[in-house]
């Protein structure tokens, strides 16, 4: 009779080789680490726990009958990142090249269900060529039952994507349903249909990487949140990103040491923004000299770049940003900030995460390329966001605010908690050239020539004085204040200090319908 200990050394051996020797080494030529190894780099050293490692494939799966391995492609189990609780799997491309089966989609249910429980973040570290095409039906079956369970436990624990190699067909619609998408540059691949078949179809030439690559994902298709140089680098930036998380629904997000912006951060505030309502500058130079130094974490930074969206701190505490940037397409409203802006809203919301908006926005971006492609659709998405969101909601507008986009900016109108204009803020259905143009263009056109530019301006600077500063809007209640830009940082951190505990009571329904 065998040594019982030895039999179990020998089992664990034989699960960790995974694929063998040779497909090791394709692995390394490659520059990969191994399943075991990213999860060992993902989590604090000696704290990950490995679950499920004899789970194999059942013997009458077709032409694997001889082909039994420990495992079946994918390491399950739990640990801690940064002394916090979470689970993650990775799928094992030396595994019959990472394919989902139904045991391995058994064992990423398994885990997502214990995730679910307990309350804790769910990683998954993706590496894998789809679907297992010897099992038929039941690897389809088993992408169903973590479809399932995204579904189940979205918005219920924060759920991450890092993709690490290929990830084509069925399986983007996970990764696609989780809260946030990691790809590593040159490694990762996500899409539907690969080159071959759009080439037989469409008669398209693209490359994998011009096709699915995280520069394609990051910058035009918006699918992916965060790219990484580095497996490394990946990693990093999961941690990160949990730190701004709590570890479910019900919790609040962890509170660091609050740092101060340095002595000049308020005074040099007033500069930036510069006096003339269409000229560029940069929110983020705003926004580092509000927040806490050194925690502005981006999220989606290099798309849709007229809108950003980002993680930051408070005084300490976790805040989700929404600012409109001036350097990009002038800060206008258009189908992809939009989209960018509600996911990320949506997202804080889910989470317990306040959200802070910075406002300065001429309107949506006209043109009949945004009318066809469905802006008032998209564009309605980023208010309903706003509008459902029970967070905390603060938000200061630097210098205008401009027909719709003034009310779906996180307005008073629907839900801000706290908002207020610095002096020089505009807010009006348009700008003052546009209304002298439609409402004084016979007064004008009639006077003589020689008046006409002049009058003109007489009329902008009047309406201007009277109808755009923003004292208008703070004698109906619609701003809580008007404030020195120099005041901004402690007036915000009053007012999220008043508002941690804020509660809302919402009509009960089954859920809203927002307009995807």
């Amino acid at each position: 009779m065998s040594d019982p200990v030895q039999n179990l050394d020998a089992r664990r051996r034989k699960a960790r080789e995974g694929g063998g020797p040779e497909r090791l080494a394709r692995l390394r030529k490659e520059g990969k680490l191994t399943a075991r190894e990213r999860l060992e780099a993902l989590f604090d050293p000696q704290s990950f726990q490995e679950i499920d490692p004899f789970v194999t494939h059942r013997v009458d799966q077709f032409g694997m009958a001889d082909r039994h391995i420990p495992g079946d492609g994918v390491v399950t189990g739990w640990g801690l990142i940064e002394g916090r609780r979470a689970v993650a799997f990775a799928q094992d491309a030396t595994v019959f090249g990472g394919a989902l089966g139904e045991a391995h989609a058994g064992k990423i249910s398994k885990l997502m269900d214990i995730a679910g429980k307990a309350g804790i973040p769910i990683i998954g570290l993706n590496d894998s060529g789809g679907a297992r095409i010897q099992e038929g039906v039941a690897a389809l079956g088993g992408y169903g039952e973590v479809f399932h369970r995204n579904v189940r436990y979205s918005g219920v624990v924060p759920q991450l994507s890092v993709i690490l190699g290929p990830c084509a067909g069925g399986a983007v619609y996970s990764p696609a349903m989780t809260d946030f998408i990691l790809m590593v540059s040159g490694q990762s691949q996500m899409f539907i249909t690969g080159p071959d078949v759009i080439r037989a179809v469409t008669g398209e030439e693209v490359s994998f990487e011009a096709l699915g690559g995280a520069t394609s994902h990051s910058t035009q298709s918006g699918v992916a949140h965060l790219t990484a140089t580095s497996e490394a680098e990946a990693f990093s930036l999961v941690r990160s990103l949990l730190s701004y998380l709590p570890a479910n629904n019900v919790e609040d997000p962890p509170i660091a040491d609050p740092v101060d912006p340095g002595p000049n951060a308020a005074a040099e505030l007033a500069g930036i923004v510069p006096g003339e309502s269409n000229a560029p500058y940069d929110m983020r130079e705003v926004i580092r000299r509000v927040l806490d130094p050194d925690s502005l974490m981006e999220i989606f930074p290099h798309w849709a770049g007229n809108l950003i969206t980002a993680f930051a701190r408070l005084k300490g505490r976790a805040v989700g940003v929404v600012a409109n940037q001036p350097n990009v397409l002038a800060g206008t409203l258009d189908i992809a900030a939009s989209e960018k802006g509600a996911r990320f809203v949506r997202t804080c919301d889910a989470f317990n995460v306040p959200l802070l908006t910075f406002v300065d926005v001429p309107g949506f971006l006209p043109g009949t390329h945004q009318e066809y492609g469905g802006i008032i659709r998209h564009g309605a998405k980023l208010l309903y966001s706003f509008s459902e969101a029970t967070v905390p909601k603060l938000t200061v507008i630097l210098r205008k605010a401009y027909g719709g986009a003034y009310d779906v900016m996180c307005s008073k109108h629907i839900g801000g908690d706290y908002n207020v204009a610095w002096p020089q803020a505009e807010i009006a259905v348009m700008g003052a050239e546009g209304v002298v143009n439609i409402l004084f263009r016979k007064e004008i056109s009639e006077a003589p020539p020689e008046r006409q530019a002049q009058l003109r301006k007489e009329l902008m600077a009047k309406y201007s004085s009277e109808y755009l500063s923003p004292y208008m809007a703070a004698e109906r209640g619609y701003l809580d204040d008007v404030i020195l830009p120099s005041e901004t940082r402690d007036r915000l951190v009053g007012a999220l200090t008043i508002l941690s505990t804020k509660r809302e009571e919402r009509p009960p329904r089954k859920h809203g319908n927002i307009p995807l």
